[in-house]
């Protein structure tokens, strides 16, 4: 939900809409039918699953509250499309989201098309009441945001099963980059505020603006690399248990990690799938697929630390958001991380800080309440966003989440460590 709302005016939400619903068919269109139902894990969902739920939270939570006379293509749908919200009724099994070959992709598309034009009507017929129904567009279209960076990541965990390797994207030769030298910028702490202040869209959870105290600390101005990485693994980092927690070091024997999700080694270089299809690892591109365990260990093998999201937003608020992230339809990006120094973008940075309410944090009544506060346990923030991150989401206090173990979204790592 958002936290100070300033309303968009009724055309600039429907601007926002456009935008982002054609920069999911553009995600969508260069698949075909078989790619739309991969379903590799309980953690992935399947493309057209993603195409048809976000379309349902804009029925679910705008069209059928407001059009006493709306009637959806099917009503089967709220069953099927619904993710995690109880409230508003029951749902299909997450893990069984791939075994819905029906409706078909074209009664999906369909669907789209018809609350899409629905919406548009209302907007249109609802003006005294505009500016909160273009509060709620606005939240939808940075839910489907979402969605789009769940979008690609979920289809490479599922194209990576194929022994083909098939290049969603047509494969593209990295920029020739020299290394770039590990540097710190220090920073003197003390009380600082951090959270959204208000003026612009932001989720629930990254408000209220509080105070929080931080001692001086350092933090790295680049990424961790794929080169720093090599020399973890080379330096036996993955074996080592001091380097490690304990249920870290215990996933990482249980699963069998010593490299990041989809490299392996052929003829002496080590290689990666991406969304781009087989490409030499990147020596110096930031590492990505890495668990906050994997970048927990790291970051203590290097004699370091983990940056936390409150040292991360006051180094790195003043700082631009622009970098190597999600363009519009027509310009989607490189949806890989690229070389270089870069603040915004590229790869999620794994924080130390958990995923918890901010002092004063309530969730809204009702279904929307569901959104972030039901989620605030047992899992670790990372800050900065991706490649596969829409860049009108991106903000400085933006805080997304998931579970130290897992590695199939594009996270990454930065070094922190306290100042003298």
């Amino acid at each position: 939900m958002k936290v100070a709302p300033a309303p968009l005016h009724p055309n600039e939400a429907l601007e926002l809409f456009a935008r982002t619903r054609a920069r999911t068919e553009a995600l969508a269109a260069p698949l075909c039918p078989e790619d739309t139902m991969l379903q590799s894990m309980e953690d992935a969902s399947p493309v057209k699953w993603h195409l048809a739920h976000t379309t349902w939270f804009f029925e679910e939570f705008i069209l059928k509250p407001r059009l006493p006379d709306y009637r959806s293509p099917d009503d089967r749908f709220a069953f099927l499309f619904n993710s995690y919200y109880t409230q508003a009724g029951p749902r299909h099994a997450r893990d069984r989201r791939g075994l819905v070959s029906r409706p078909e992709g074209q009664a999906v598309a369909g669907y789209r098309a018809h609350v899409e034009e629905s919406l548009s009507d209302l907007l249109d017929s609802h003006r005294d009441d505009s500016d909160e129904i273009a509060e709620l567009v606005e939240l939808g279209c940075h839910h489907e945001m979402q969605h789009q960076e769940l979008l690609v990541t979920d289809l490479l965990h599922g194209l990576s099963f194929n022994p083909l390797l098939p290049a969603y994207k047509d494969p593209e030769p990295l920029p020739v980059t020299s290394e770039v030298a590990l540097a710190f910028t220090r920073h003197a702490g003390g009380l600082v505020e951090i959270g959204h202040a208000g003026g612009g869209f932001a989720y629930d959870c990254e408000g209220p603006r509080h105070k929080v105290w931080l001692d001086p600390f350092e933090i790295a101005d680049r990424p961790v690399t794929n080169r720093d990485w090599i020399a973890f693994m080379e330096d036996g980092g993955y074996a080592d248990p001091r380097h490690w927690l304990m249920e870290g070091h215990a996933t990482a024997t249980r699963e069998g990690w010593d490299r990041p999700l989809y490299w392996w080694q052929q003829d002496d270089e080590w290689w990666t799938y991406t969304l781009r299809g087989p490409q030499p690892v990147a020596l110096d591109a930031p590492v990505v697929h890495v668990s906050y365990y994997e970048a927990d260990a790291f970051a203590r093998w290097a004699g370091g630390r983990l940056p936390t999201e409150a040292e991360h937003e006051v180094a790195f608020r003043d700082r631009p958001i622009a970098g190597n992230l999600m363009g519009d339809a027509g310009a989607i990006g490189a949806l890989r991380p690229l070389p270089g120094p870069g603040i915004w973008g590229d790869v999620w940075e794994w924080t130390a800080s958990d995923f918890a309410p901010y002092p004063g944090f309530r969730p809204p009544e009702g279904a929307l309440g569901e959104y972030n506060g039901k989620f605030m346990v047992n899992q670790r923030v990372l800050r900065g966003g991706s490649c596969a991150t829409p860049a009108p989401q991106m903000r400085t206090t933006y805080r997304t989440f998931f579970y130290p173990h897992q590695r199939w979204q594009m996270f990454g790592l930065r070094l922190a460590r306290d100042a003298a």
